[in-house]
């Protein structure tokens, strides 16, 4: 969940000496710096889920997962985010004069909660699609088992979008070799439990 803090205009050296002493996360949008409020159990769990499983399967291999709290920056767009998962292959790209921002994940994963659902799968989506590594995205529903999977086609000028629902559906990517069952992947999730979540109305 993200709450616009107010309507004045960063730079980004502004929105940098801030984040590094805050004890809460913002996002950076092109002058607009959005606080990022806490998630729910569900939101939490998959999350966890998800990193979990793709750290064990990447072991030994040229790629490192990211959870939660690691930066990213997206130049053509002037953003910094925070994904709920990525996966980067090595070596690492860093901001330039940076040791705690990235620059090139292959792979990015946004748990949907009511309040980022549009955000994540619009003005998010089109941020990343400006990151050349970037190839493979993932949005997973925490209310229901559903995942949509969008994947960069060869020719890099449309994406593949695959569907799943049901937790005997299985995920397969193509960025590199991984597969998760959606029983998996929203292991321990209660799809009965109550969400608070209220939808802010400053959100796009």
């Amino acid at each position: 969940m993200t709450t616009t803090l107010n309507q004045r205009t960063y730079t980004v050296d502004e929105y940098l000496a801030q984040e590094t002493q805050s004890e809460e996360r913002h996002e950076y949008l092109n002058g607009e710096i959005v606080l990022m409020t806490g998630g729910t159990p569900n939101h939490n769990q998959i999350t966890l889920n998800l990193a979990g499983t793709l750290n064990f399967a990447l072991r030994r291999q040229p790629y490192r997962v990211f959870v939660t709290d690691q930066r990213l920056w997206i130049p053509a767009q002037q953003v910094y985010t925070y994904p709920d998962v990525m996966v980067v292959r090595q070596p690492l790209a860093l901001q330039t004069g940076r040791k705690d921002t990235l620059e090139n994940p292959l792979f990015i994963a946004e748990v949907l909660s009511q309040s980022t659902r549009s955000y994540d799968k619009d003005r998010k989506f089109s941020a990343y699609r400006t990151i050349a590594s970037f190839s493979e995205y993932l949005l997973v529903d925490q209310y229901a088992p559903h995942v949509e999977h969008y994947t960069k086609t060869e020719s890099e000028e449309a994406w593949l979008f695959r569907e799943y629902d049901g937790l005997d559906a299985t995920v397969s990517l193509q960025a590199f070799e991984f597969s998760i069952q959606l029983a998996d992947l929203y292991d321990k999730v209660d799809f009965s439990a109550e969400e608070s979540e209220s939808i802010d109305p400053g959100e796009s």
